[in-house]
């Protein structure tokens, strides 16, 4: 009868000791910690079967097929005026520098106008500066004289810069401003032309109809590669990283992962995730909504456990495994927690059971508190 009296108050000893929260003895040694079936009913210890975690409860996850910034271009118009007419419709593939379209305006005729104006003042300005600059050298006019002429010839510079940036803007090339320069004929036309190699994706204006400036006429983009914007549960966020790889399994296209944007969508809490995809982008189109996989997402080797069945120590976490003798005290990398769930990855085969109530006594003979 003492000797059961000595072992419980023994036990209530080192029980009492760790919820105190007072420094562990040496761990025990031995790999399993020895508790037989009927220590555990009466400490209260209870085992749980380990859960298998996987972040997303399908493999596949929506996404929507984008192009890239910097690979779509508009084509608007440089000028108002009247759409009289269109080389390329949508689908057409084009190369940089193709005609588009043409547009009658006569507003360009003012600009040419003024640019022809402006140039043949400069020209007079240029003779009367290379005369002054002859008669200074002379002695024969005054430095004043020259420098006043000079800055005349600087004026009209700076005008015809002027001049000629505006009919560029307004969409005339540097080929026709220089035909206009030499034969000083007014076109009351623009040729518009593609900036880029690429397909016509969208032909936003017809023969006949007047544009103002400004005013979209066609889209075009270059669709190799592509990008891919997956949206994804929250819980995918600590399993996901740059470079994994990426496929769409319908198309057989796939890429790799290039982008995690680290901004949670607070109405369906969704996180979004951006992938190239290289191969297999003939099969897509922007803005085709397809199912995407990520590699190794879906086969995650993370289990779960209950928050009571983790135990820290000196800096590490460990479940108890139920064993034959015992437990075993089994250390783990804590992948997230939330709530009362823990995520967990250790040396597991996924049939092990954990102690999920009772730690305290488990975790206590482990320590070697209450040790003779």
């Amino acid at each position: 009868m003492k000797n059961t009296i000595k072992n419980t108050m023994k036990q209530t000893m080192w029980i009492c000791t760790l919820m105190l929260g007072l420094l562990p003895g040496q761990l025990v040694q031995a790999a399993d910690i020895a508790f037989t079936e009927t220590q555990q009913n009466t400490l209260g210890i209870r085992v749980a079967a380990l859960g298998r975690n996987t972040p997303v409860s399908s493999h596949r996850l929506p996404a929507e097929i984008m192009i890239p910034i910097g690979q779509e271009r508009m084509v608007s118009a440089p000028q108002s005026g009247l759409v009289d007419t269109l080389y390329v419709a949508a689908g057409e593939d084009v190369k940089a520098g193709q005609p588009l379209a043409h547009i009658s305006s006569p507003e360009l005729i003012a600009l040419q106008r003024d640019y022809l104006q402006a140039l043949t003042q400069y020209r007079l300005a240029q003779n009367n500066l290379r005369r002054d600059q002859e008669l200074y050298q002379d002695g024969i006019i005054a430095k004043r004289r020259f420098q006043t002429t000079q800055s005349g010839q600087e004026e009209l510079s700076a005008l015809l810069n002027q001049r000629k940036q505006a009919l560029q803007l307004a969409g005339m090339g540097a080929g026709g401003i220089a035909q206009l320069e030499k034969s000083g004929r007014m076109t009351s036309g623009i040729t518009l032309t593609a900036p880029a190699a690429g397909q016509v994706l969208e032909q936003l204006a017809a023969v006949g109809q007047r544009v103002d400036l400004s005013a979209p006429i066609y889209r075009i983009g270059r669709l190799h590669p592509l990008w891919l914007e997956i949206s994804a549960p929250l819980e995918v966020l600590p399993y996901v990283s740059v470079g994994m790889p990426v496929s769409v399994p319908k198309y057989g296209a796939s890429g790799k992962l290039i982008h995690i944007v680290r901004s949670v969508n607070k109405n369906d809490q969704t996180v979004h995730l951006r992938a190239t995809i290289t191969t297999g982008t003939e099969k897509l189109a922007p803005g085709q909504f397809v199912e995407a996989e990520i590699g190794g997402l879906g086969t995650s080797t993370h289990f779960s456990v209950p928050r009571p069945a983790i135990a820290r120590h000196d800096g590490k976490t460990y479940v108890f495994v139920k064993t034959a003798q015992g437990f075993r005290a089994m250390p783990v990398e804590v992948v997230s927690e939330q709530f009362e769930e823990v995520v967990i990855n250790g040396d597991f085969t996924g049939k092990e059971q954990v102690a999920v109530s009772g730690q305290a006594a488990i975790k206590g003979r482990w320590l070697g508190l209450g040790a003779e």
